[in-house]
């Protein structure tokens, strides 16, 4: 008799025991979450900062030209890239916007930029081709491209900004609300597709700077 009462007992100890496992594993993944959340928090708050210095539009009877100087250092990761071999691209973005009170504002133009450098271990040169398209061959004949001595100078050669046209002048309304949007960005999209979501939540690779201004305050 007491060894049936003791059998009648254990399907309520197992049912006790997967209980506390259960517990203890929804716990466990209750802090793995909160840590991950954690470190994306942190790779959020830490990403490379893009100034965007000396930001100046101008209107005249050829269209609208942005003049900007970007600064930012790039990470090292990045620079390790470039030595192995990687080409990296960087988009900019200029995108007028008429304001509107009754309704979402409207897109009125895009303009965009792409520049890619890269490094030639035979030369030991650096090279920054620019495009106002996705750049997918080596450049020739679709692209401006220019070598330099260092990484330096291929960089400050691509922060300097001076007369990009963003719109044509029948795009710049003089009776409606205007706006200009500017964004620069790294391509992901034009990394290897190996690299392309591993690196979506880096800091190393979070280089953003945004920047806007109203039309009506360029000056003419």
């Amino acid at each position: 008799m007491l060894v049936n009462t003791m059998d009648s007992f254990m399907p309520c100890s197992n049912a006790t025991k997967m209980h506390r496992r259960l517990v203890n594993c929804f716990a466990y993944l209750l802090v793995l979450l909160a840590l991950s959340l954690g470190v994306a928090v942190t790779a959020q708050a830490q990403a490379t900062l893009v100034q965007v210095n000396d930001f100046a539009l101008e209107r005249d009877e050829e269209g609208g030209f942005i003049n900007a100087n970007l600064a930012f250092e790039l990470p090292a990761s990045l620079e390790d890239a470039l030595l192995r071999g990687m080409p990296i691209t960087f988009l900019m973005q200029a995108e007028v916007v008429r304001e509107r009170w009754y309704w979402y504002d409207k897109r009125v133009a895009l303009a965009e930029r792409y520049v890619r450098v890269s490094y030639q271990p035979l030369s030991r040169r650096w090279r920054v081709h620019q495009s106002n398209q996705p750049i997918l061959t080596s450049g020739l004949g679709v692209t401006l491209g220019k070598s330099y001595d260092s990484l330096k100078d291929a960089l400050q050669a691509m922060q300097k900004i001076t007369r990009w046209k963003f719109a044509e002048p029948s795009v710049l309304k003089t009776d409606a609300k205007q706006r200009l949007d500017f964004r620069f960005s790294l391509d992901l999209s034009q990394l290897p597709q190996a690299l392309q979501f591993g690196n979506l939540t880096s800091n190393d690779w979070a280089l953003e700077a945004r920047q806007s201004q109203r039309l009506d305050e360029a000056p003419k």
